[in-house]
């Protein structure tokens, strides 16, 4: 049995929500995806219930293949640079944690360590960096390439891409920055410590020009169930979302990835894993459906289709809705979306007709329907069986379904003694009960 008292909890603010036809449901705010004072009071309402980190997903793209069909759900389309946004938010929040996606395939290391160090500092320590590798060939055609390296190739990329970054973080030492007035030093020359990194991907010879931040470093956080995402984060992260589709599913990826931090010398609570869930509340678990297939009536099909044929990485535009999809149209490798592939194969394996997999797919996040005490039994139930550390709240509708949330299951779990009634310390590692990493040339000089 978990230690359930330190339950994480995280919201993913999609601008309307992360149903797919969120924007056109009744009460749905046009142009949210670019109103600041609308996620300024998202994140005021995730900080009321005492939420551990408010998080920013991002696709640097517009998608242009079927643009006619991508309208009808322009979830990433017209939004705000991430790390601006939360710029924004961190100056009408002072506790909750505030994380954002940036992929290392086409950035640089010092530019997000420049950035993510930066809202460390203006945010007091709440900052946290999602690393990915991206799996979109419209990002890559705005950064100069063709299309994306083959899945390992951007792996390596990446764990190169976080060592240098790590490595820049670290170029001044805490006390560093002394401001001493009589003998005119504004810092200490020799608690400068530069990176010199040549390697496959990268070569960078200098040091970060701001001072190390309040965490020690920003969070890692990532996401990623092939073997080699696995492996990049046992090595590196500290936050983890993992799968939702069953409970035994998610047992098996924790127990997997907590199983592969002792090679890195590294403890099982050095790192958290979130279960993305959305919920549906209800006075009975009977409305609170009704309510879900009603917003699934707003669900153009020929949106769902694309969108399943994308995650699958096979075309079933061709196919009919009311049948079956066959056995012989399901790739047997794809790796664009692991994770989603693997939720919508079962699905076909069940026999669900395309409509219907059109209708329950969610990109595997789990939809919870039901009372307030029936979602927190489940939540429950889940990090007692070291199924997740917590949940990444993914609501279908916003603001509704968070406010619903927020009023509804919180003050049940802080009953229970589940969740915090009062936040813990200042910075997002004092939240998560993560340790402040040391700098690595004082603990060198430490061990020698």
């Amino acid at each position: 049995m978990a230690d359930t008292r330190n339950m994480v909890l995280g919201l993913l603010a999609l601008p309307n929500g992360s149903h797919s036809a969120a924007w056109l449901l009744p009460g749905a705010l046009d142009g949210a995806s670019v109103n600041i004072d609308y996620y300024r009071r998202l994140a005021q309402t995730a900080e009321r219930g005492k939420l551990d980190f408010f998080f920013i997903a991002d696709r640097p793209s517009v998608r242009v293949d079927r643009m006619e069909v991508w309208s009808r759900a322009p979830t990433y389309t017209n939004i705000l640079e991430p790390l601006t946004l939360l710029s924004a938010v961190a100056g009408v929040t002072s506790h909750i944690g505030l994380g954002a996606t940036t992929s290392t395939s086409f950035f640089e290391p010092y530019n997000v360590a420049r950035q993510y160090g930066s809202l460390d500092h203006i945010s007091g320590g709440r900052a946290a960096w999602n690393v990915v590798t991206s799996a979109s060939n419209d990002s890559a055609r705005n950064f100069g390439l063709d299309k994306l390296p083959p899945h390992e190739e951007r792996y390596a990329r990446a764990r190169e891409f976080v060592e240098v970054v790590l490595s820049l973080w670290d170029t001044w030492e805490d006390d560093a920055f002394v401001y001493d007035h009589e003998a005119g030093l504004s810092y200490l020359p020799e608690k400068f410590h530069p990176t010199h990194h040549h390697g496959t991907y990268f070569k960078v010879d200098g040091g970060l020009n701001i001072s190390r931040t309040p965490q020690g470093h920003p969070v890692i956080i990532q996401a990623g169930a092939s073997e080699t995402g696995k492996e990049l984060a046992a090595e590196t992260a500290e936050v983890v979302f993992g799968p939702s589709a069953s409970m035994k599913a998610a047992q098996d990826f924790y127990a997997d990835l907590k199983g592969r931090l002792a090679r890195f010398g590294r403890d099982r609570d050095s790192l958290k894993i979130v279960s993305g869930i959305s919920i549906v509340l209800g006075a009975t678990e009977e409305e609170a459906r009704a309510k879900l297939a009603s917003w699934h009536d707003y669900v153009h099909p020929d949106l769902a289709r694309v969108w399943i044929g994308e995650d699958l990485e096979a075309d079933l535009t061709d196919l009919p809705l009311d049948a079956p999809v066959p056995e012989d149209r399901i790739p047997t490798n794809a790796r664009m979306h692991k994770a989603y592939a693997d939720e919508i194969i079962a699905m076909v394996r069940e026999g669900l007709t395309l409509r219907e997999i059109c209708r329950r797919y969610n990109r595997s996040r789990a939809v919870l329907c039901g009372t307030p005490l029936q979602i927190a039994d489940m939540m429950e139930e889940w990090v007692s069986a070291q199924a997740c550390d917590g949940f990444m709240l993914s609501p279908l509708t916003l603001p509704g379904c968070l406010d619903e949330f927020i009023d509804g299951v919180i003050p049940e779990l802080q009953r229970r003694g589940l969740f915090r009634t009062e936040y813990e310390g200042r910075t997002l590692r004092d939240l998560l009960g993560l340790k402040r990493p040391a700098n690595r040339h004082v603990a060198e000089l430490v061990d020698a």
